[in-house]
C-alpha cells in the first residue's frame, strides 16, 4: 500500500508533494520519489531508498520551480527497496512518468513483450511496464494513452501519470485500490488517501473502480476506460488531519481490519492465475529441495504462531509429510534433529522478531533449507532465507495484528499447496477447488466484515463487563480461536483463553458460568457436531454462548445466544473468515473499556529482543 500524491495548479508543487508524502509515510517507507515538470518543460526526477528524509536531503536546495508534479512513498512488492526500484518510473523517452500502488498480475508477460519490441526496462518493478505501454499508446493525448494501457493490465492498481508535453495535466486511474481527487481554487490534487491533501482542500472526489481522472488546474473530467464520461459526486470532508491519516476511522486497528479484503487481494494476486491454478513463483529453483524434504518445521511467535499452526496442518495433509509449528522462543533450546532434509519456514510479520530469527539461524547452520514468510521487504529474516514469500498486506500500524494474520494464513495455505504440487501429492481437482476459493476470498472477507460490523458493536456493549471469555473451536479453526482470544487480551485487557473445544471437559470448563461467556467457532466442517456437543457442555454451566457460524446454518440458534455469520468457503480458508468477527468483537470491547487500542500497554509492534 504505497502513497500517491499529485498536484497541478499555480503554486510551487514541490513543497506540497513532500508534505503530502509525509502524511502518507505510514503507507510505505521502503523508498520515496518525486517528479516535477519545471517552467522550461524539463522533467526533474529524484528518488531514494529508505525513509522520506533521504529524499528530502537529496532534493534540498535543488528542487526546481514547478507547478505540476507527482510523488510516491513505496511499500515494496515487486523488486527490492532500492533507488532503482523506487517510483516514479519513466519510459524510454524520459517524457512520461508513472507512480503506482497495487500489483500488476500479468507484468511478466507485458515486460517480455515490451523488451521484445525494443524497450529497455531499468528496474525490477511491475510499475515500469506501465510507463512503456503508455509510451507505445501515446499520440498527443495522455488520457487516451492511459485508457489504452489500462485495457492491457490485469490486477489491482491506482496510478498517476504525467507527460512533459502536457505541462498542466495529470491522469489518475484506479481498480481495486483507493485514489481520490482533491478540488481547490484553481488547483487540483491526486492522492491515495485524503490525509495527503486535506491541508489544502476539503472538497474531494472518491474515484471508483474503472475511473480515469483527467486533472487540470481548473477541474477534473472522469471517464471509464473506454472514454465514456462518468459523473462522480464531490464530497466535503469534515475529518481532522489526524483522522484522515486513519482514513476517517477512529483507530488504525479498525482501519486495518477493514483493509483485509484488499490485503488478501494483494496477497493472492500473482499466486493464483485466472484458471484457478496456484503458482508460487517465489519457489522457483527450490523444486528439487522441496521434493526431497522429509519434515517441515514452522517457526513463529504470537499471532504468527497461530497462523503457522494452520500452515503446518495444511502441509501435512496435502503434501503427506510431517509438519509442525514451533514457538520461536522455545525452538532452539530443545530443537528437533535438523538437517538438509528438514524444511524450516520462518513466519514473522516484521521480519525482525528476535525469537524467530535466532532459531532460523540455527536451522541454517545445520543445513536446513529456509523459507521466510514476512510482510517487510529487506528485513533481517530475508537474509537468512533461501526464498521469501511476502504477505503484501500493506503497512500495519496498530500493534495488534489483523491483516497480517489473515495474509499469513493465506500465504501459508498457498505455500502448502505449492509444496504438495511439487511433490505430486495435490490432485487437479483439489488444486482447482482451492484456487477458486482463494480467488473468491477477498469478496467473502468483505461480506464477513459487513456482517460483523453490524453485530459486534452491540455484542461488545452487552458483554463488556464479563469476568473473562473462553474461546473454543476444533480442527482448522482452532488456531483462529486462539487468535480471537489473543486479540481480546491484547487490546481490552480482559482475560480470555483459547482451547480446542474437546479440552473443555479436561479442566477449563470449571471457569464457565454466567459471567464467563463461551465464544465458539462452529462453522461448517466435519467436526461440526462435535463442536456443538462441546458448546452444550458450556450451556449446561450457565455460560452464554457467542457463535461464529456459516451462513445458512438454521440449527445454530438452538444452542447460541448470539451468532456472527460468515460466508461458506474452502475448509482451509475458514479460519480467515472466522477471525474477522472476533477481531471486531475485541476492538469494540476495547473501545467500550476505554483502552489504548492502537498501542496497548506493555506491547510493541516488533519484538526485536529475546
Amino acid at each position: 500500500m504505497c502513497g500517491i500524491v499529485g498536484y497541478t495548479g499555480p503554486r510551487e508543487a514541490g513543497p506540497i508533494l513532500i508534505e503530502g508524502l509525509r502524511r502518507l509515510e505510514y503507507r510505505g517507507y521502503d523508498s520515496a520519489g518525486i517528479a516535477l515538470v519545471d517552467d522550461a518543460g524539463d522533467m526533474f526526477v529524484e528518488k531514494r531508498a529508505g525513509k522520506l528524509v533521504n529524499l528530502q536531503a537529496a532534493i534540498a536546495d535543488r528542487t526546481p520551480h514547478a507547478a505540476i508534479g507527482l510523488a510516491h512513498t513505496r511499500w515494496a512488492t515487486h523488486g527490492r527497496p532500492n533507488d532503482l526500484n523506487a517510483h516514479p518510473h519513466r519510459d524510454c523517452t524520459g517524457r512520461i512518468t508513472v507512480i503506482h500502488n497495487g500489483i500488476i498480475e500479468n507484468f511478466r508477460e507485458l515486460r517480455d513483450g515490451l523488451e521484445a519490441r525494443g524497450h529497455v526496462l531499468q528496474s525490477e518493478t511491475d510499475t515500469e511496464a506501465i510507463a512503456h505501454l503508455i509510451e507505445e499508446a501515446y499520440d498527443s493525448d495522455l488520457a487516451e494513452a492511459v485508457r489504452t494501457t489500462l485495457r492491457q493490465l490485469d490486477g489491482a492498481y491506482a496510478i498517476a501519470v504525467m507527460h512533459v508535453g502536457e505541462g498542466d495535466r495529470l491522469i489518475g486511474a484506479r481498480k481495486d485500490v483507493p485514489l481520490v481527487v482533491g478540488i481547490g481554487e484553481g488547483e487540483t490534487f491526486l492522492a491515495s488517501d485524503v490525509a495527503a491533501i486535506l491541508a489544502h482542500t476539503d472538497q474531494v472526489v472518491f474515484l471508483e473502480d474503472g475511473d480515469v481522472a483527467d486533472l487540470r488546474p481548473w477541474g477534473v473530467t472522469i471517464t471509464d476506460a473506454g472514454g465514456v464520461p462518468r459523473e462522480r459526486a464531490v464530497t466535503t470532508i469534515d475529518w481532522s488531519l489526524e483522522a484522515a491519516e486513519k482514513g476517517g476511522y477512529e483507530h488504525f486497528m479498525l482501519k486495518e481490519i477493514n483493509e483485509q479484503p484488499l490485503s488478501l487481494s494483494q496477497c493472492i494476486a500473482g499466486r493464483v492465475d485466472r484458471d484457478d491454478r496456484i503458482q508460487v513463483g517465489e519457489l522457483a529453483g527450490m523444486e528439487d529441495v522441496l521434493g526431497r524434504v522429509t519434515r517441515v518445521e514452522l517457526i513463529a511467535c504470537g499471532s504468527a504462531f497461530f497462523a503457522a499452526l494452520i500452515g503446518a496442518a495444511a502441509i501435512q495433509e496435502w503434501a503427506g509429510i510431517p509438519a509442525r509449528a514451533a514457538i520461536g522462543s522455545e525452538f532452539r533450546y530443545a530443537p528437533p534433529p535438523l538437517d538438509g532434509q528438514t524444511l524450516v519456514i520462518a513466519v514473522t510479520q516484521s521480519g525482525e522478531t528476535a525469537d524467530t530469527i535466532a532459531p532460523t539461524r540455527l536451522a541454517r547452520q545445520r543445513g536446513c533449507p529456509v523459507i521466510a514468510v514476512t510482510n517487510t521487504v529487506g528485513s533481517a529474516i530475508t537474509r537468512e532465507s533461501d526464498a521469501v514469500l511476502y504477505l503484501q498486506a500493506g503497512p500495519e500500524i496498530a500493534v495488534a495484528a489483523s491483516k497480517t494474520f489473515v495474509t499469513q494464513v493465506a500465504t501459508l495455505t498457498m505455500l502448502a499447496a505449492a509444496i504438495a504440487k511439487i511433490r505430486g501429492a495435490l490432485s487437479d481437482a483439489d488444486e482447482l477447488a482451492l484456487g477458486a476459493a482463494l480467488r473468491a476470498l477477498p469478496a467473502a472477507a468483505g461480506r464477513a466484515l459487513e456482517a460483523a460490523s453490524l453485530t459486534t458493536p452491540d455484542l461488545a456493549r452487552r458483554y463488556v463487563n464479563s469476568r473473562g471469555f473462553m474461546f473454543v473451536a476444533r480442527g482448522t479453526t482452532y488456531p483462529a480461536a486462539l487468535e480471537g482470544a489473543l486479540k481480546l487480551k491484547e487490546v481490552s485487557y480482559v482475560h480470555a483463553e483459547g482451547y480446542a473445544a474437546g479440552e473443555l471437559k479436561h479442566g477449563p470448563i470449571s471457569l464457565l458460568d454466567a459471567e464467563c461467556p463461551l465464544v465458539a467457532i462452529a462453522t461448517r466442517s466435519p467436526v461440526y457436531d462435535k463442536v456443538i456437543s462441546n458448546v452444550m457442555e458450556g450451556r449446561a454451566r450457565d455460560a452464554r454462548v457467542i457463535a461464529v457460524a456459516t451462513e445458512g446454518d438454521e440449527s445454530i440458534g438452538l444452542v447460541a445466544d448470539d451468532v456472527c455469520w460468515i460466508p461458506d468457503t474452502h475448509q482451509a480458508l475458514t479460519p480467515i473468515l472466522a477471525v474477522i468477527p472476533l477481531q471486531l468483537f475485541a476492538y469494540h470491547i476495547a473501545v467500550a473499556r476505554g483502552t489504548d487500542v492502537d498501542q496497548p500497554r506493555n506491547l510493541a509492534k516488533s519484538v526485536t529482543v529475546e
